[in-house]
C-alpha cells in the first residue's frame, strides 16, 4: 500500500510540473524572453503570445529579465534545457543579447527576436513595428501641432536598443523637413516613466521656452507630462510612441497630443507564428514589419479598451 501511495504521489507531482510548462525537466514548446514586464507594452506582447500559443495547443515559457542581460542568458539556457522547438527574445540590449542568442545557437534552437534586433548571432527573423516610419510620423504630427515653428525636446529610449535607434532616426529625418522647428534638448530616459519625469524636469530648467516634446515611448511621455503639469498637451504639445492603454487615455484626456500606436498583441501573436516557421526550417525574411497607426483625440475612443 505504501509503495502504491508513493507511486501515485510521484505521478501527481510529475503531472503538476508538466502542466506548468516552465520546469527544467518538463515539456515546453516555445520560450519567450522579455526584457521587462514593468511596461504595459511588453505585457501586451506576452498576452498576444500566450493567446496564439494557446490557440495552437502549445506550451510557452515566458520570462522577465527585469532589464538584466545576464538574466536573458540564464533564461535561454533554461529554454534549451527544456528542449523548446524555438526561442523568442526581446533583447534588453541589442549588443548584450548576443551571448544569449549564442546559447540557443549552440543548442541548435532557432531564435526569433521581437521588437528589438540582436547585433550578432543567428537570428531567423526580427519582428518589430516599423519604428523608422513611426518616428517620421511622430515628427510630422508634432511639427503640424506646432504650426511648423517652435523649440522641442526629444526624450530618447534605452541606449543600445534597436527600437530607440530606429525611432530616433525616423524622428530626426522627419523633423528636418520643418526648418522652423529647433530640437534644443535630447537625452535618454530609458523608456521609463520616472526617468522621463526627471529628464523633462531637468530640460525645463535649461529650456523654459520648450513648446513641443517627442518621447520615444508612452511611459517617458507620461513622465514628461507630469513634469510639465497643466502645460502638457496645451502650451506644450507632447507626442509619444507605443499606444499603451495609459498613453491612449492620456491622448483622450488631452494631456498627450498624440501617440504612434504599435500593436503589441499582434507582435506577440506573429512572434509565435514565425517561431514555429523557424522550427520547421522554413526560410524567413530578415525583418517583419508590423504597421503603426496614429492615435489622436479624434480617434482615441477606438483604441481605448
Amino acid at each position: 500500500m505504501r509503495r502504491r501511495t508513493a507511486l501515485l504521489g510521484a505521478a501527481l507531482a510529475v503531472g503538476a510540473l508538466a502542466l506548468t510548462g516552465c520546469d527544467r525537466g518538463g515539456h515546453t514548446d516555445l520560450g519567450l524572453a522579455l526584457s521587462t514586464m514593468n511596461n504595459p507594452f511588453f505585457v501586451g506582447i506576452k498576452k498576444g503570445a500566450q493567446a496564439e500559443a494557446g490557440a495552437r495547443g502549445l506550451r510557452i515559457n515566458i520570462t522577465d529579465a527585469q532589464n538584466d542581460p545576464m538574466q536573458q542568458i540564464n533564461q535561454m539556457e533554461t529554454f534549451t534545457s527544456q528542449q523548446v522547438k524555438a526561442a523568442i527574445i526581446n533583447p534588453v540590449d541589442s549588443d548584450a543579447a548576443v551571448p544569449a542568442v549564442g546559447v540557443a545557437n549552440r543548442a541548435e534552437v532557432p531564435v526569433i527576436s521581437i521588437d528589438r534586433g540582436v547585433n550578432g548571432g543567428r537570428v531567423g527573423s526580427t519582428i518589430a513595428s516599423d519604428n523608422v516610419a513611426g518616428g517620421r510620423l511622430a515628427a510630422r504630427t508634432l511639427a503640424e501641432a506646432l504650426g511648423g515653428r517652435g523649440k522641442v525636446a526629444f526624450l530618447e529610449g534605452q541606449p543600445g536598443t534597436s527600437a530607440a535607434r530606429e525611432r530616433g532616426r525616423g524622428f530626426e529625418e522627419g523633423i528636418k523637413q520643418y526648418p522652423g522647428i529647433q530640437v534644443v534638448a535630447r537625452q535618454p530616459a530609458d523608456f521609463d516613466r520616472t526617468k522621463g519625469m526627471d529628464v523633462m524636469s531637468n530640460m525645463l530648467q535649461a529650456h523654459r521656452d520648450i513648446t513641443g516634446v517627442f518621447a520615444a515611448n508612452d511611459e517617458m511621455a507620461l513622465g514628461a507630462s507630469k513634469a510639465l503639469g497643466a502645460r502638457s498637451g496645451k502650451d506644450v504639445k507632447v507626442v509619444a510612441f507605443d499606444g499603451t492603454p495609459d498613453g491612449v487615455r492620456a491622448v483622450r484626456d488631452g494631456t498627450l497630443t498624440a501617440t504612434v500606436a504599435q500593436q503589441p498583441e499582434l507582435l506577440g501573436r506573429q512572434a509565435v507564428d514565425w517561431a514555429l516557421k523557424a522550427a520547421r526550417g522554413e526560410r524567413l525574411p530578415r525583418t517583419v514589419k508590423v504597421p503603426v497607426v496614429l492615435v489622436t483625440a479624434a480617434n482615441a475612443a477606438k483604441f481605448d479598451g
